[in-house]
């Protein structure tokens, strides 16, 4: 995409840390744009990607190691601004003439950063900030250039930095909530290192989507499953501002449901955004193709099953559809390519997967850019309830899976009413929005 939204954007190359996606999530509560590719991404395409920065994450790996995951030394000469956390750090001293050596002792946990000189990475940062350490090997020699900016207790080269050639590094990680000034850390970088805009807001987004989904749709229709979950829902009215009538919704009710969620369903879509909503009742269907089953990956996989069935069937009643939509979101998309490679399973919406190849459809993922924070935000934007924006997640396999042995409606009817006593204690308690 190239839209304004879009220009100021930077860069994440993936070295396989856990903390990667939260780099990203922090990035964009700055209201910058970013996306994150593999280390092993080309230069062309670090090139053609047109970042104001790079940031390079950290991973389990030591830089010392045959076969540690590097990227292209020649990133470095694009005249782009860097930051390496942590691994990043040290592979950037590893790669420009600099000396990392193992550490006597493994650093894991807080550490007191203490500053030495000014740096832009660190202007209006408290001095003797908590900042969270995890890392194996430490620099002993720094590279050409560079100069030492902060040091912890263990680690006397805890931040770094070439500000000729605009490279820093920082032994720790700003992208955890331990770090107490790792946001404006990252806000420094970003936007007085960057110099970037914050340009990725919402309310932009609605009105750049809605034409986007215009553009790829046309006058074609579109089918979607309805679960009533934060995903589908904003999906749903997000396209039916789109394209309108053009949008067709089905919720297939699998007789598996907490109390009143079909209800909730109809009242809030037909009622309230006035979409095309089929509610569909397969509940005797799927209680048939249940019947002896007690293993809980065989209830899933006839869940799976029977919902595809009814949905393909349904489907094929309402009309013709060139697309179907998906609620497919980010980090299911940076699975599939990042550093450790694609997953031998790629998530997929748990009740659709495979339709699109057996019903000849095209997906329309509107949300394959964002995370779920991100969905939350857009619904809100748009004027969803609270109650779906902050719904708890529920499984596709629904009660069924809170059930051992045999499901029977008796035991469904049980489990419904413990479900909902449940649900509204914690609610009374005002603990709905802090349990997940």
């Amino acid at each position: 995409m190239t839209d304004q939204l879009h220009e100021q954007k930077i860069l994440i190359l993936d070295f396989g840390s856990q903390y990667t996606q939260n780099i990203a999530r922090k990035v964009r509560e700055c209201e910058v744009y970013c996306e994150i590719h593999p280390c092993t991404v080309s230069l062309n395409k670090i090139i053609e990607f047109k970042a104001k920065g790079i940031i390079l994450s950290g991973g389990p790996a030591s830089v010392l190691d045959s076969g540690s995951p590097l990227c292209d030394p020649k990133l470095f000469e694009l005249g782009i601004p860097v930051l390496g956390i942590c691994y990043g750090m040290q592979l950037i001293t590893h790669l420009l003439g600099g000396k990392v050596d193992p550490s006597d002792q493994r650093e894991f946990g807080r550490a007191e950063l203490m500053l030495k000189e000014f740096s832009h990475l660190f202007e209006e940062v408290k001095n003797n900030s908590t900042v969270w350490m995890s890392h194996g090997d430490r620099i002993s020699k720094l590279p050409k250039e560079f100069k030492s900016i902060a040091f912890t207790g263990n680690s006397p080269l805890a931040a770094i930095e070439n500000p000729i050639a605009k490279i820093y590094g920082l032994q720790f990680h700003p992208e955890v909530v331990h770090t107490v000034e790792g946001e404006k850390i990252l806000k420094n970088f970003l936007f007085k290192i960057c110099e970037c805009a914050a340009n990725w807001k919402m309310e932009s987004l609605v009105e750049f989507m809605i034409q986007d989904i215009r553009r790829q749709v046309g006058d074609e229709k579109v089918i979607c499953g309805l679960s009533g979950g934060v995903d589908s829902s904003v999906t749903a009215v997000l396209i039916h501002k789109a394209i309108g009538d053009n949008l067709y919704c089905l919720f297939i009710d699998n007789g598996l449901l907490r109390t009143g969620e079909r209800d909730k369903v109809e009242k809030t879509f037909r009622d309230n955004f006035n979409i095309n909503l089929d509610v569909i009742d397969a509940s005797d269907q799927f209680l048939e193709n249940l019947e002896g089953v007690t293993d809980p990956e065989k209830k899933r996989k006839s869940i799976g099953k029977t919902f595809i069935d009814v949905f393909e069937k349904e489907a094929k009643r309402l009309g013709d559809f060139t697309f179907l939509a998906q609620g497919t979101l980010y980090p299911d998309v940076i699975e599939s390519v990042s550093f450790k490679g694609p997953s031998a399973v790629i998530k997929s919406h748990h009740n659709v997967g495979g339709l699109p190849e057996k019903m000849n459809l095209k997906l329309l993922e509107p949300f394959r850019e964002l995370f779920k924070d991100e969905v939350r935000e857009l619904g809100k934007e748009m004027g969803i309830s609270d109650e779906i924006i902050n719904r708890q997640p529920f499984p596709g396999p629904g009660l069924a899976i809170r059930i051992l042995g045999n499901i029977t409606r008796e035991r469904l009817d049980i489990l419904c009413a413990a479900d909902k006593i449940i649900l509204e204690e914690i609610k009374a308690a005002g603990l709905y929005n802090d349990l997940w």
